[in-house]
Formats: structure tokens, C-alpha cells, sequence
């Protein structure tokens, strides 16, 4: 519970300095496969994005990145002495709390990290490391969309996907 309080007001403040600052708040929505370790349990993953981003130069912009991700459980057989059992994987969900860079290739495309710590919220699940590089598009002024890989470093493994994505510039 106290991460989740944590997690609740580290947003609230990104939004409240956002609101304070020039600069550009973005949100999204994406989807994802999870990949090695994580797809042994997990089918596909939906999240949603938030960013707030100043512009350092004619090219780079920093910023802070958020948002809430949920990775579907999968159901599991396993055969031991000759007995089946079925094992359904609880949804895995984290909380992302990241500092974010992106640079301008070009008016259309861009190239980008987000790298912090992502808390996990449900329960056994307690975080770990997060970095998601990413590239993408530039559709307009306001819509980009993006392909990104995703890990972060639990205890014993890694939770990895690769994914795809719409951010808004409001």
C-alpha cells in the first residue's frame, strides 16, 4: 500500500510541476509482448504513458516519464511423477517512475530512453530497475507513435517486452 501512495503522489507532483513549467505533457497508450522470461508466464501486456518534456536544445528534450502497466497472466501445465497440474500466473503490474531523453533525428523521428525504477503493485512483486529505450515517428505536431523494449531487473530474472505505442502531446 505505501507504494502505491508513494507512486500516487510522485505523479500528482510531475503533473502539478508540469502545469508550473514550459514545457510538453504527453500521454499514450501501449501494448506488448512479453519476451523471454516474462512470456514463459505472461500473454501480452496493455499500459498507459504520461511524460512531461523540456526542450534542452533544437534536438534534445528531457523530462520525467510514468505510467501503469499490466501483464496478463498465462496458465501454466506442469508435469511432476506423472501428474499434470494447471497453474495460472497472476497479472504482473508496475508502476514506472523514470527520468526520460529523447533526441530529434529528424522533423519525423526520434531516438529515446526512459531509465529509473519501476514499482511493482501487485502482491510479491517489488520492482525493479527500469530502462526502455525507444524510437519513433513523428505522425504530427501532437501524435507520435513509438516502438520501444522494456526491462526491468527483478529478483532472479528480468520482466522484458517489446512493444508498441501512441503518445498525444496535449
Amino acid at each position: 500500500m505505501k507504494k502505491t501512495i508513494l507512486a500516487v503522489v510522485a505523479v500528482f507532483a510531475m503533473v502539478f510541476t508540469a502545469n508550473a513549467q514550459d514545457g510538453k505533457f504527453e500521454v499514450g497508450i501501449n501494448g506488448a509482448l512479453p519476451i523471454g522470461d516474462a512470456g514463459d508466464f505472461y500473454t501480452f501486456s496493455v499500459g498507459l504513458d504520461a511524460a512531461y518534456m523540456w526542450n534542452v536544445s533544437d534536438k534534445f528534450d528531457a523530462g520525467v516519464a510514468t505510467g501503469f502497466t499490466n501483464a496478463f497472466g498465462d496458465e501454466q501445465s506442469i508435469t511432476v511423477f506423472g501428474i499434470t497440474t494447471t497453474i495460472d500466473a497472476e497479472d504482473a503490474q508496475f508502476i514506472p517512475i523514470a527520468g526520460a531523453a529523447r533526441y530529434n533525428v529528424s522533423d519525423d523521428f526520434f531516438v529515446g530512453a526512459d531509465l529509473g525504477y519501476a514499482i511493482g503493485i501487485n502482491d510479491g512483486n517489488d520492482g525493479g530497475f527500469y530502462y526502455r529505450p525507444k524510437i519513433g515517428y513523428n505522425v504530427s505536431e501532437r501524435v507520435s507513435l513509438n516502438v520501444s523494449y522494456t526491462g526491468i531487473s527483478i529478483d532472479g530474472g528480468s520482466f522484458d517486452t517489446i512493444g508498441l505505442g501512441v503518445m498525444f502531446g496535449l
